[in-house]
């Protein structure tokens, strides 16, 4: 997993082998136990570090699920870049990101449960690296619509920031952790269902 560092500023030193270790053992920790009903306490004692140890490196839980939930979110969106790499047209592109987003969220959900909380509390909550999350989709989003204009497959009609926006906003109860997880009987339908909706909708 390619570790991505916390923008909070910590307390003491920033010796990156440690910050790693914590995040390691907090992600294992949290894994099995759950994010929310761990404290800094559980987790110094689990890993073996004191609680004011911890705080120089991470200034509170949150900053901790904060570097998860980041290194999460990020192979979810290599997963996705992946995905759509090659595919042939604009409309193609809109089919495998609803697709690929559904099945990579679902995928979290049944075999890292406890891992899937910290996204779904993220989300919630409105963390920074949720935020930045949905800002990486909505801005791909764009330019797929931009790609499809420009070969002609999408309408120019509607102003660019409404179609992005409505475009997320159907796709978001299938992709936000929040929401996913009351979802997840219909999902795979849905991505074939919605995402053709939003191409009759998207057409010249």
């Amino acid at each position: 997993m390619t570790k991505q560092m916390n923008n909070t500023p910590s307390r003491g030193p920033t010796d990156h082998s440690v910050r790693d270790q914590v995040v390691d053992a907090a992600t294992e920790h949290f894994g099995h136990f759950g994010y929310e009903k761990t404290t800094v306490s559980d987790l110094a004692k689990a890993i073996g570090f004191s609680k004011a140890y911890i705080y120089k490196f991470f200034d509170s839980k949150q900053a901790i699920g904060e570097v998860i939930c980041s290194n999460r979110l990020a192979m979810i969106m290599e997963i996705v870049n992946a995905a759509i790499a090659d595919a042939p047209t604009a409309s193609e592109k809109i089919r495998r990101l609803f697709r690929t987003l559904s099945e990579s969220g679902s995928d979290l959900f049944f075999h890292d449960r406890k891992l899937y909380d910290i996204a779904a509390v993220a989300a919630r909550d409105n963390w920074p690296s949720a935020q930045a999350h949905e800002q990486r989709l909505r801005k791909l989003i764009e330019q797929i619509i931009v790609e499809g204009r420009k070969a002609g497959e999408f309408e120019r009609k509607t102003p660019l920031d409404e179609a992005t926006d409505a475009i997320f906003m159907v796709m978001r109860p299938y992709i936000s952790p929040v929401q996913l997880q009351y979802n997840l009987d219909d999902a795979q339908a849905a991505a074939a269902l919605l995402s053709s909706l939003i191409l009759r909708s998207l057409s010249p």
